[in-house]
């Protein structure tokens, strides 16, 4: 197989081409595995390999949806029994190799996929740009003087630029929406409990984290959600299982739908002109599809909502540095974390229980307040961000002049519609329904109520449909490479 043809398949496909027998999982992951050796360098998404992706070629389910196709891994919160995770931090770098799978590991093993690489991702994840120390930037592969967005932002660029037509992702403030807005991708965040995030973990920032793929199609991201959904065994959130798989929802129409729409960043979002204009054309399109669309945002504290989340997020990043520290035996210090890291770091240690009592306390008053805006909406359509991909270098984590509420300003200046549902736990999706005038991407995000991704996949096979995005390719691509 060339790797034109590599690359223009999504994963369903691919794995259609194993269980028809016109190529075999091997060729497929040498297929990746060029592509990585020709676009890799140009972007840095790709951090390392995994040593015994042939010993899977005998082991790998072939009963899966994803039957041999290659895939790669965050190197954040998903652990791969023998696979190193360094956080994207300096401090742990070489340090940890994963005693076990977790679950969603074993689930994504099961589904077929070869896991043969790790992606690149921001230190603990705490950035919406993938810039960190260790391994620097990663390049977006439209332009490559931009970010490809954060966490997820080695997964983003990696299926973007053709290297692997899904790829890991997790999300605790929009860092799967947030790279797929910027990379031209779909990019879901399931509800929360809806993939299981154990063994090793139980309540990932205080139940805001939720973990998935990045994804071309919508199709894809569907069938995945099929295949690893579902609780495990001592989970905390229990959901309700789907009524039927979620790539029958993909090709089902969903019922008239009560859409919302807005464009308002609230405190921090000073949203771009382009950016409001695809999310208006979105909701154009919604009309001409049958559904109706009136401009509304649900109201709520946003002092109370930017306070729990400094809460959660430094006292979650306290505890899990300082645990995971002492049982390797290493020493956070300003040597070894980034400056903006340090510093929620060192305030996440000053915090004491009637912190995250209070932090639970406030979290409540908004779930409640968005929970009652979606009792007469189906789906509230916003941008995902409030601006084009940023240049690489504009937003600094290391840079020491943050404090800690500074620095979630700068970060939800970047994104003031994405975290929002991970305190409420609700679905969102991120769909690639605009371009710039420059040819950058442009993401579009629909939320519903907690639970539904039946009707975000209904409403996204319908778009995929009336407004198709696989035709477009950024410049640094597999199949542009191949052919030069």
């Amino acid at each position: 197989m060339n790797l034109n043809e590599y690359a223009s398949y999504d994963a369903l496909g691919l794995a259609g081409l194993v269980r028809s027998k016109s190529v075999t999982p091997r060729e497929l992951v040498e297929c990746a595995l060029r592509a990585n050796a020709l676009v890799n360098s140009e972007l840095n998404a790709v951090i390392g390999t995994v040593a015994d992706w042939e010993l899977q070629l005998d082991q790998y389910c072939s009963d899966g949806p994803f039957f041999g196709v290659p895939f790669l891994i965050k190197d954040l919160m998903l652990q791969a029994k023998g696979v190193p995770c360094d956080f994207g931090s300096r401090l742990f770098s070489g340090a940890y190799i994963a005693p076990q799978d977790s679950e969603l590991m074993s689930r994504f093993r099961k589904a077929g996929v070869i896991t043969w690489g790790r992606t690149n991702t921001p230190e603990f994840g705490l950035a919406p740009t993938t810039e960190p120390k260790l391994y620097g930037p990663t390049r977006n592969p439209w332009d490559t003087t931009r970010s490809a967005g954060g966490s997820s932002g080695g997964s983003a660029a990696a299926v973007a630029a053709g290297i692997v037509p899904i790829a890991h992702g997790n999300d605790g403030g929009g860092s799967i929406r947030i790279p797929a807005a910027k990379c031209g991708l779909v990019g879901l965040k399931p509800s929360r409990g809806r993939t299981p995030v154990g063994p090793l973990s139980g309540d990932p920032l205080h139940g805001m984290a939720v973990e998935h793929i990045m994804s071309r199609t919508v199709r894809d991201s569907a069938a995945m959600l099929d295949a690893v959904e579902g609780p495990a065994p001592g989970d905390r959130f229990v959901i309700s299982r789907p009524r039927r798989p979620f790539l029958e929802e993909v090709s089902t129409a969903p019922r008239r739908l009560r859409i919302a729409l807005s464009t308002d960043g609230r405190r921090y979002g000073s949203v771009e002109p382009e950016c409001v204009d695809a999310v208006r054309k979105a909701g154009t399109l919604c009309v001409s599809l049958g559904h109706d669309v009136e401009e509304a945002q649900p109201d709520f504290d946003c002092d109370a909502f930017h306070t729990a989340n400094a809460l959660y997020r430094s006292s979650y990043l306290a505890g899990g540095v300082t645990r995971l520290a002492r049982a390797l035996g290493r020493q956070p210090s300003p040597d070894n974390l980034e400056a903006t890291v340090w510093t929620c770091f060192q305030y996440g240690l000053t915090l004491k229980a009637v912190d995250l009592e209070l932090a639970n306390f406030l979290a409540n008053g908004i779930c409640r307040s968005i929970g009652g805006f979606f009792t007469g909406f189906d789906i509230l359509v916003t941008p995902t961000l409030g601006s084009l991909p940023l240049k690489l270098g504009a937003l600094n984590a290391d840079n020491p002049h943050f404090g800690v509420l500074e620095w979630l300003q700068a970060c939800f200046t970047i994104a003031p519609f994405t975290a929002l549902y991970n305190m409420t736990g609700q679905p969102a999706i991120s769909l690639p329904l605009a371009e710039s005038s420059r040819g950058l991407p442009i993401g579009v995000q629909f939320a519903a109520p907690y639970g539904d991704e039946a009707t975000l996949f209904n409403l996204a096979g319908q778009f995929e449909v009336a407004s198709p995005w696989a035709h477009r390719k950024p410049g640094v691509h597999v199949s542009c490479l191949a052919s030069a």
